[in-house]
């Protein structure tokens, strides 16, 4: 299969999920020329914010694979990510990423993620989800733990 082919999978995806109820995003991971995982926009159906078909193909992929580490897989979104899939894409070490539609066509439908890239770009007390630090010294505790753990298993 080639690059359009898979994009075409995704696209396919998209289209099937809003015939379903669902938003008008697919994604599927390839890895040496198969089609590892899949995944459709669940947020409505899922009730769930974090399941974006990038992050549902992420998972989809890791299960199937048995890792968390996707190096040397391919995303075929049908859509540019929005900040959390564009996180998620790098957190999993995909190889490689194509994509259909543009963040700007994504807007022209209601899919505006400007404000999340305007937000990470304040100061934590400028932004419009307040947010406060307490037990910092508490909490901390367990990133010490992590880094003196000889067995920890870095990913």
């Amino acid at each position: 299969m080639t690059h359009e082919d898979f994009m075409r999978e995704a696209i396919e995806l998209s289209k099937k999920n809003v015939e379903n109820g669902g938003g008008p995003f697919g994604a599927v991971i390839v890895k040496d020329g198969k089609i590892v995982g899949k995944g459709a926009n669940n947020v409505v159906t899922h009730t769930d914010p974090t399941a974006h078909a990038e992050v549902m193909a992420i998972r989809d992929a890791a299960a199937n694979l048995g890792t968390y580490d996707l190096s040397g897989c391919t995303i075929y979104t049908s859509c540019e990510p929005c900040p959390m899939c564009l996180g998620a894409v790098y957190w999993a070490h995909l190889s490689k990423m194509y994509y259909g539609n543009t963040k700007e066509d994504a807007a022209k439908v209601g899919f505006d993620d400007a404000f999340i890239y305007k937000e990470m770009e304040l100061p934590v007390d400028k932004r419009s989800v307040p947010a406060e630090r307490i037990l910092g010294e508490e909490a901390y505790k367990a990133f010490q733990m992590w880094d003196e753990n000889p067995d920890k298993i870095k990913y």
